[in-house]
């Protein structure tokens, strides 16, 4: 294995990033793709930021089982889609269809994963949508455009212009996650903070909103685990 790593079994890959703004070495694991990375300042020697990383490393290996190995979706793999786990399966004929907890996707092998997400993405900007004409009219304010992304850090978000931005793995969450994350987004065409007025809007236009947001804080990062490949 090339670069700096962990030995062990498994080894551990490790990024090294130097930073001018770095005071002391840092470590942070991605929940997107499990990749490790040390930032470290400028002048600090690697094999310091490498001895910091061994001490570290009973929390790296937890840390990396807990969040689990990444799935490759293809046939034969499940996929949750609105909160519900579907097999994905090579389907006949144009469109991509849910039957009886199975979703069946034609076309060849090497492009079902492809057009699975890509069918994921259109219930997702309807989903979205939907969602968030509604908490709009309900705040009495308008949002001028709904982007999608597959985001690292965040779920959403919302600029001054008024523009909402989701991720579309929302989809694979249950409804009543996303209709909490576009409730989020929408209040924040009224309070641009997370002050305690903000919080008092997104109540006021979605109900409680706590088993929600605990779930994306506790379940959120395996839909990440979802590899869409081809």
């Amino acid at each position: 294995m090339s670069g700096p790593c962990l030995p062990g079994n498994p080894p551990i890959p490790l990024l090294l990033r130097r930073s001018a703004r770095a005071r002391r070495v840092s470590l942070r694991i991605s929940q997107l793709d499990g990749r490790v990375t040390l930032t470290l300042p400028s002048r600090l020697a690697e094999r310091e930021a490498l001895a910091f990383a061994r001490e570290k490393e009973d929390w790296i290996r937890k840390h990396l089982e807990a969040r689990g190995e990444d799935v490759t979706v293809g046939a034969g793999s499940f996929v949750p889609i609105e909160g519900i786990a579907h097999e994905v399966i090579s389907g006949t004929g144009r469109t991509v269809r849910l039957d009886a907890g199975r979703i069946l996707v034609p076309g060849p092998a090497d492009r079902i994963a492809a057009r699975l997400a890509g069918h994921l993405k259109a219930l997702a900007r309807t989903r979205l949508a939907e969602a968030s004409d509604a908490y709009a009219s309900r705040l009495g304010k308008r949002y001028s455009a709904i982007t999608l992304r597959d985001t690292r850090s965040r779920w959403g978000s919302c600029t001054a212009q008024g523009r909402l931005m989701y991720s579309w793995r929302l989809v694979l969450a249950p409804p009543e996650v996303l209709r909490y994350v576009a409730a989020h987004e929408v209040a924040h065409l009224a309070q641009m903070n997370h002050s305690p007025a903000f919080w008092a809007e997104v109540e006021r236009i979605h109900g409680p909103y706590a088993r929600q947001r605990a779930w994306l804080r506790r379940d959120g990062n395996q839909l990440h685990r979802l590899r869409f490949q081809g």
